[in-house]
């Protein structure tokens, strides 16, 4: 990858800077939150933003800026879990169907289109109804859904790099199929991925926002960005901060995602699906 492209890319750099703030405030939530995140004050209702709350409170008297740095850590973590996992089985599953072939890849495409036929929110929704979720079993669900994207590009980086000299060279030399295909061509399938990856987290974090503002992802009183804006929803007249800073979280970290992803995508000459 040439870091000297990306760092000409200003709305890379600027969604990298916005990134890395973003999750070091989520990560030292615990030591920097002025409040409890779920500390009622009853006195302190749907207080507009001032010096004592600077985001203002909610209809429970519960501190914003408090709950929306709690709220990143469980957004911000779901996402990144949910794209490690789904990265793993695409690319396990992808390198296997692209340089196998055969029954394998038959197999993982017939998994991969299905899953790409059916709506991926919708199928969340269904699991949130039938469990009851928390961060790991949201996470599994959404990387289980969130896969065959990934799946679809490593097989057909495998499909092109299988036929490469060194591949034909390694197993002329004996070597098995899986040392060629671990050891030599998925190294040189990384770079697309990791622009597939970064845009992925984007679309993670906005289905994970939608779940919980339908009431199908993190339950209260945990908090997330999208379970604040579904409390803000009965206020928003009254009190419009309760949805306006969930709502910007969501936005800046969806468009800086997208920002990083697409200057990845220009460093590493235009590739990444």
């Amino acid at each position: 990858m040439r870091w000297r492209t990306f760092i000409r890319q200003p709305l890379g750099v600027a969604g990298a800077v916005v990134l890395i703030a973003l999750g070091l405030a989520a990560a030292a939530a615990p030591w920097i939150a002025p409040f409890d995140p779920n500390a009622i004050d009853l006195r302190a209702m749907q207080q507009p933003p001032g010096d004592a709350h600077l985001l203002g409170t909610d209809d429970l008297g519960r501190d914003v800026l408090t709950r929306m740095l709690f709220a990143g850590r469980i957004s911000l973590l779901l996402a990144l879990v949910v794209t490690a996992l789904s990265v793993a089985i695409g690319t396990f599953l992808g390198a296997l169907a692209g340089f196998f072939g055969g029954w394998a890849d038959r197999l993982v495409s017939l998994a991969t289109d299905s899953l790409l036929s059916l709506p991926v929110l919708g199928l969340a929704m269904v699991a949130g109804s039938v469990l009851r979720p928390n961060l790991w079993t949201l996470a599994l669900v959404l990387a289980l859904v969130s896969w065959p994207t990934l799946s679809r590009i490593t097989r057909a980086q495998m499909l092109t790099l299988r036929e490469r000299t060194y591949a034909e060279a390694g197993r002329a030399l004996g070597l098995r199929p899986q040392r060629v295909l671990f050891r030599h061509l998925l190294p040189n399938a990384v770079a697309p991925l990791i622009v597939a990856a970064t845009l992925l987290s984007a679309q993670v974090l906005l289905v994970e926002s939608a779940l919980s503002f339908l009431g199908y992802g993190m339950r209260p009183p945990t908090p997330s960005w999208g379970g604040m804006l579904n409390e803000a929803q009965a206020f928003y007249r009254q009190s419009p901060w309760l949805a306006v800073f969930p709502g910007l979280a969501i936005t800046l970290t969806v468009a800086a995602l997208n920002f990083v992803g697409d200057a990845l995508r220009a460093a590493m000459g235009g590739r990444g699906g």
